[in-house]
């Protein structure tokens, strides 16, 4: 990987750029979802690129329904695999029965089968926790009705028949076909506009190299809790008043900048008219 220097001021979103980059370069994303990661990055300036308090609140909500679950599903695609495949597993790891499913628009059984290997790597790494874990990637058994692309091809153990599953960084087209199949749906999405994110029960907007580590946190503090008490939490939670705050903090960002002043710049260097004379 390119090696970025730790003084640049953009040092944290070239980073995450070379992650995919080099993801794409593996195999795992595809230049489809590179383009994709910069509209999204486009949305994290607008937030300041950082954990806001709706993406807090939606991350403890996500973590109730994901421990009140009975069959919660994970869905990873090439972006996760190559932001975020350690946080999705290490969450994964942490829910009772979950279980990681690889699904992608762009599909190829290799790919599948790639990515599949990049997440049973990352849960050897995480130690005993991780190696229990089930993980569908390749030769998907089912399909989820309503669509036509390759997003609809899905394991039956998995995702045909969770009660919940988390899509981070989905497409609005599966969102509505989880709905439809009356499925809890969890999705991590930058863009508060995006079909997605108005179709999710719940909607953590965020980046999802912030965002995952933030779940597992709430996770790992609810874990034991009564179940009246996550009921309650999950109960609590307006997922269409929640993308109106995000929206409001994006318009009140822009609003603020609209009005600081801007950086000065240096002197105009002086126009290059050619060669002066020697004075006489």
């Amino acid at each position: 990987m390119h090696r970025i220097p730790r003084d640049h001021p953009r040092y944290e979103s070239l980073r995450i750029r070379q992650l995919l980059v080099s993801g794409a370069e593996r195999g795992l994303a595809v230049r489809e979802g590179l383009l994709a990661h910069g509209r999204g990055e486009a949305f994290d300036y607008l937030l300041g690129e950082r954990t806001g308090p709706e993406a807090r609140r939606a991350a403890r909500a996500a973590a109730a329904a994901l421990l009140l679950a009975g069959r919660p599903v994970l869905s990873v695609n090439g972006n996760v695999a190559s932001l975020a495949a350690p946080d999705i597993v290490r969450l994964a790891a942490a829910i009772p029965g979950a279980v990681l499913e690889v699904n992608l628009f762009h599909r190829t059984e290799g790919r599948a089968r790639m990515i599949g290997r990049e997440l049973r790597a990352a849960g050897r790494r995480l130690g005993a926790r991780g190696r229990g874990l089930r993980i569908f990637a390749d030769d998907p058994d089912a399909r989820l009705a309503g669509l036509s692309s390759e997003r609809a091809r899905c394991h039956r153990e998995g995702m045909l028949s969770a009660d919940l599953v988390l899509v981070p960084l989905e497409d609005g087209d599966r969102a509505e076909a989880l709905k439809r199949a009356g499925k809890t749906v969890v999705t991590v999405d930058l863009n508060p506009l995006s079909r997605t994110a108005r179709a999710a029960d719940i909607t953590i907007v965020d980046n999802v190299v912030r965002a995952l580590p933030e779940l597992w946190r709430r996770v790992e503090g609810l874990r034991g809790a009564p179940r009246a008490r996550l009921g309650r939490i999950l109960g609590g939670f307006d997922n269409r008043a929640n993308l109106a705050r995000a929206l409001d903090r994006i318009g009140s960002r822009l609003a603020a900048l609209a009005r600081a002043p801007c950086p000065p710049h240096p002197a105009p260097r002086t126009p290059f008219n050619g060669p002066r004379r020697p004075s006489r």
